[in-house]
């Protein structure tokens, strides 16, 4: 054996004993890196959780959205409520001989026959939420309905006008309202009626989003509860388009969601998902799968920002967690059947990291091939005599 083969088999040597993996390109950490990462010196350990059943069934339970249907059950009273700002248009007839608001007219017989109907100007109802009525005084209207109102205002003329009948009608309507903003065609304030007005009337009235549809989620703020879901799914669900109340508040958001693939994937890189949301199954296959000759089916990871009340037992504390997040790692090992089906309900989140592992054998291969390309030289130049 001459020097220049000597010199090769030594610097083979050197890469066995001290481990060929650090001498060769990585797309990423291997799967026993993963498992066994030891913690730094200021920050805890990673919590590495392995996907079964159990947890997958917790997941779900803690990231499935709520639906309208059950934040928003209650459904929207029968007969319109008058608000302080509405408009009132009161109606007054009375019966003949006596007149308190009109005059008795007289027809081409001369008998005397009932005016029409005394309308007094619009009456706004003020800010303590009351009408003036001449001869029936301040008459409270804001939390009532018409039909109360004009109760209250014709027991208040009895005894004063002859057998009154009332009318009271809604003329302007400034106080059922909701507000739609974000990203719609028109921010706009939408008049409520008694057709009792639903989440995609008011969607349709402010011309619709500018997004696609399933880019795009909704935010229905009622008082101090607040529930989001997909606008896509809204549409799909008739439960979940709720009757609006007044003072509700319809926010369109877009929100592009999106994970990361890297290591041994068909694809690595940002993927774009749907508000609905997709599994770790789609998100495999949108990232074109494993790499057969690269990846380790037992080392797929996911990598995620869970909140720290979720994660009691985690070492991180508000100093070292990032807006009170901890990091933690996913493992599933896709070479067990039974994981097929686990991947199909573990749900991808916004920003996840989806990793791939290689496989032990990949890196052996990746020595064969460096030390091929070592040797072949030195073989090739002892036949031809260098």
């Amino acid at each position: 054996m001459n020097f220049i083969t000597k010199s090769a088999c030594l610097a083979v040597s050197a890469m066995l004993a001290g481990g060929c993996a650090s001498f060769l390109p990585q797309s990423g950490p291997t799967r026993r890196a993963i498992e066994q990462s030891p913690a730094q010196r200021d920050l805890p350990p990673i919590k590495v959780v392995d996907v079964n059943q159990d947890v997958t069934r917790e997941l779900l339970a803690r990231h499935s959205s709520r639906l309208f249907s059950q934040v928003f059950e209650s459904p929207p009273s029968q007969l319109q409520r008058i608000g302080s700002g509405d408009v009132l248009a009161v109606s007054i007839w009375e019966a003949a001989p006596a007149t308190l608001f009109g005059m008795m007219q007289s027809d081409l017989r001369g008998l005397q026959s009932p005016a029409q109907a005394t309308t007094l100007p619009g009456q706004p109802v003020d800010g303590e939420g009351f009408i003036t009525v001449p001869f029936a005084g301040r008459v409270p209207a804001a939390g009532r309905t018409v039909p109360e109102i004009e109760a209250d205002i014709k027991q208040r003329l009895v005894g004063k006008a002859n057998q009154p009948e009332i009318l009271v009608l809604l003329t302007q309507n400034r106080s059922s309202t909701v507000t739609v903003v974000g990203d719609v065609t028109t921010n706009m304030r939408v008049q409520l009626t008694e057709a009792h007005e639903r989440l995609l009337d008011a969607i349709a009235m402010a011309a619709g989003v500018h997004q696609p549809v399933n880019k795009t989620m909704i935010q229905l703020t009622r008082g101090e509860r607040i529930c989001s879901m997909p606008l896509e799914t809204i549409i799909e669900d008739p439960r979940q388009n709720v009757a609006l109340h007044a003072g509700d508040v319809v926010t369109a958001l877009y929100e592009p969601l999106s994970f990361t693939a890297l290591g041994a994937s068909g694809k690595n890189g940002e993927v774009p998902f749907e508000a609905t949301g997709i599994s770790l199954a789609q998100a495999l296959a949108r990232s074109q799968g494993l790499i057969d000759q690269r990846s380790n089916a037992r080392g797929v990871f996911v990598f995620r920002l869970e909140p720290k009340s979720t994660q009691p037992d985690s070492q991180w504390t508000p100093a070292t967690a990032a807006n009170d997040k901890v990091p933690v790692v996913y493992r599933i090992d896709l070479g067990n059947p039974r994981s097929l089906f686990l991947i199909q309900d573990f749900q991808i989140l916004d920003k996840d990291v989806l990793y791939v592992s290689n496989a032990p054998l990949s890196d052996v291969q990746k020595f064969l091939n460096l030390l091929f390309l070592v040797a072949y030289p030195v073989l090739v130049g002892k036949q031809v005599g260098l």
